[in-house]
């Protein structure tokens, strides 16, 4: 009888031994939903702005196909509604209740209405092309809870819609302003303060007759940034300023005395 002294090895036609710990697990594809491709959507934007945003770009950067997309969200417009509510959930609106804040309560939305226009620059341009239907969860919640301001203010319905209208398109409007400056100093690698220091002799040449060239020098030597809250302060008293004097004839016409009791 022969016996075989070389060591023996594994049969390599033998079946490899499974077990359960040994064997890789299967990666799960993450779960695509609306408020996944919303979160994406919004990065996609602040990175490279409105012109870049497509259906199949998003899809690439999801993992996903278009046709995968669709399932959720019908449109690119029906997206850009839905990233401008999402947006809209960073406004903070205080609560009052003492009707005589309600400049104070306005101020601070708008502010916070600009700031988010600002850290989300294509905003402006994003309203400008498909517009808003107001009926987006966060766009109705910031809108009801500032009309309650100012109602509780003594404004009517009618008027406080119209007021919050008129600060809206405002601060829509000089918020877009800003962005563009800023979006167009990002894409040419300059930062503010640096461009200022390169075009403030061009601007302080050009109005060398005008008789403005004081306050030029003056200006530039300001930072930009103060200069761009300060104007758009400004702007937003004077609107406020009147909504307050019209308040104030509307009262005394009335003998109406707001306060926080009449209001809920």
């Amino acid at each position: 009888m022969n016996i075989d002294t070389e060591a023996s090895g594994p049969d390599p036609q033998a079946p490899a031994l499974a077990s359960v710990w040994t064997r890789p697990q299967r990666q799960r594809k993450e779960q695509l939903t609306r408020e996944r491709i919303v979160a994406e959507a919004i990065r996609l934007l602040d990175e490279e702005g409105l012109e870049a945003l497509s259906m199949r770009t998003l899809g690439q950067r999801l993992g996903a196909g278009a046709t995968s997309l669709y399932r959720h969200v019908a449109s690119k417009d029906e997206l850009i509604e839905l990233v401008a509510d999402a947006v809209y959930g960073e406004i903070e609106v205080p609560e009052i209740v003492d009707p005589s804040t309600w400049r104070l309560a306005l101020h601070a939305v708008a502010h916070s209405l600009r700031m988010a226009g600002l850290r989300h620059m294509w905003m402006g341009q994003a309203l400008g092309q498909v517009g808003m239907t107001y009926v987006g969860p966060n766009v109705v919640g910031v809108t009801a809870r500032t009309l309650g301001i100012l109602t509780m203010a003594g404004f009517s319905e009618d008027e406080a819609a119209k007021a919050l209208g008129t600060v809206s398109s405002y601060v829509l409007g000089a918020t877009a302003a800003e962005s563009g400056w800023l979006s167009a100093l990002r894409r040419n690698g300059y930062e503010e303060k640096d461009w200022m220091r390169i075009i403030g002799p061009t601007v302080v040449e050009s109005v060398a007759d005008s008789g403005l060239t004081e306050f030029y020098l003056e200006q530039l030597k300001r930072d930009p940034q103060e200069v761009r809250m300060e104007n758009f302060s400004y702007g937003l008293d004077l609107i406020i300023d009147s909504l307050q004097a019209r308040l104030a004839a509307r009262l005394a016409d009335t003998g109406d005395r707001p306060t926080a009791e009449s209001k809920k």
